[in-house]
């Protein structure tokens, strides 16, 4: 497909107008020139990104000019149209769409043990496989490309994975309490089995990690070799940690005084790559050991305050060199798979928070949603539009009443849109989501599935 007069976010999150260009799953052209019009006895050649520099070329005899060689098929007018990188939900659980609006006003403890607990046990796979696929449709229309799942019900959630085009890294949740080993649990087979039939699948759209739910619902020693044994299959990991005041101060209380984060170093589970998310109350030192441990930092500012667990401090992580991306959590505690929506929050509660209305710049909240996401997930060759990299992309219809006029596109961008105004989204070249249509999704199947399985759930609660 080639994007055509179309304004594109580039990688120095600026705006640009021109064409952008996708074959075979790959962005293959950036430039201000149509390059199907191209003359080739032109003397001043479209701009055009590379991904990697030229080695400098001995002198040769001139030769005829020629015109490069694409193959774009279809010409999208991108008029009043706005043309993305893909959105990164760093943090979710798919499956937990079944809970939308089931278990409110109540603090984490409650939440989860009066409500999200004893729902859970009454789930099935396929009620999972439905969720999962409602889920990722919601994702796919509001610009979501790739999600970080954790949860369980892992056949049902690679199955719709697999079925929508998504990418999507997913771990399989680890929770232990008793003096059991890693090797012990059901857990270890499952995941050496998820590594050595998933990892890297899918044209590497789906990767498999390794999880340790959090702190308080493991044992140092079931801690210590899940890390060792992301470290030794080369795969990342994925934790909650330091979500609420209660855990972070009784983790002190019981490890010597350590922090979660300090507790985790400790154990050496940051030797592989780590997403941790929420980490709302962290320590200074805490954000020095997450940047210098190349752990990844996920804020969901819509779940934290609807828990009343608080802010996390992104802004001093941002500033400590840590990688922050956003996330949703899942739609029990959000209420929502809306990355745009996330994303205007994460802009505005640090001014409020902070009485600083300067803190938390627009480029920093668009790194986190897009680029910083991808880097989370292992993905270098995602989250912006350049040469080289997947053809992940997300197209805005900006002639909506609430993005005009467009005295700055970002700033609409990120305080006004809603969500709705997403009219495409690609993953790998693949079109999954256009003009209110999903290609790969049946839609109406996976809405009466999951409000079926919900009504059921409720019924033997």
């Amino acid at each position: 497909m080639l994007f055509s007069n179309i304004a594109y976010l580039n990688s120095n999150f600026e705006i640009e107008q021109g064409f952008v260009g996708v074959e075979n799953g790959y962005i293959t052209y950036v430039g201000e020139n149509d390059p199907m019009s191209v003359d080739p006895t032109s003397s001043t050649p479209p701009r055009c990104e590379l991904t990697q520099p030229q080695p400098a070329q001995t002198a040769q005899p001139t030769q005829p000019a020629q015109k490069p060689s694409y193959d774009f098929g279809e010409r999208y007018d991108g008029t009043n149209k706005l043309l993305l990188p893909g959105l990164y939900n760093a943090h979710t659980h798919a499956p937990m769409t079944l809970l939308r609006g089931y278990a409110e006003n109540l603090s984490l403890h409650d939440w989860l043990n009066t409500r999200v607990f004893p729902f859970e046990e009454k789930i099935t796979n396929e009620d999972a496989y439905f969720a999962t696929q409602l889920a990722l449709a919601e994702m796919l229309r509001f610009g979501t490309v790739s999600m970080t799942d954790m949860y369980f019900f892992n056949e049902a959630r690679i199955n719709a994975i697999k079925e929508s085009g998504i990418k999507a890294n997913l771990c399989s949740g680890i929770v232990c309490f008793d003096e059991r080993t890693y090797e012990e649990l059901p857990n270890k087979k499952i995941d050496d089995e998820l590594i050595a039939q998933h990892h890297n699948t899918l044209d590497g759209r789906l990767k498999i990690e390794l999880n340790i739910h959090g702190e308080y619902t493991s044992t140092p020693r079931v801690v210590e070799a899940v890390g060792r044994a992301a470290a030794q299959h080369g795969v990342q990991t994925h934790i909650h940690l330091s979500e609420t005041k209660s855990e972070h101060e009784e983790c002190k209380q019981r490890n010597g005084g350590k922090t979660p984060t300090q507790y985790f170093d400790a154990l050496g589970f940051f030797e592989a790559p780590c997403t941790a998310a929420h980490c709302v109350h962290t320590e200074p030192s805490d954000w020095d050991i997450l940047a210098q441990q190349n752990v990844s930092v996920v804020c969901c500012p819509a779940s934290n305050m609807k828990l009343a667990s608080g802010f996390a401090p992104a802004p001093q992580m941002l500033a400590a060199g840590v990688n922050v991306a956003l996330g949703t959590d899942g739609v029990a505690s959000n209420n929502s798979h809306n990355m745009l929506r996330e994303l205007y929050l994460f802009a505005l509660l640090y001014k409020g928070s902070t009485g600083d209305p300067t803190v938390i710049t627009v480029p920093q909240a668009l790194a986190t949603a897009t680029i910083n996401g991808a880097h989370a997930q292992g993905r270098f060759d995602c989250g912006s539009i350049q040469t080289g990299n997947r053809a992940d992309l997300v197209v805005l219809d900006t002639n909506q009443p609430w993005l005009q006029p467009t005295t700055n596109v970002l700033n609409n961008l990120v305080f006004s849109a809603q969500g709705t105004e997403v009219v495409l989204t690609m993953v790998d070249g693949a079109v999954l989501f256009k003009d209110g249509i999903w290609t790969t999704i049946d839609i109406e199947r996976a809405i009466q599935q999951t409000q079926k399985a919900t009504e059921r759930i409720q019924a033997q609660l």
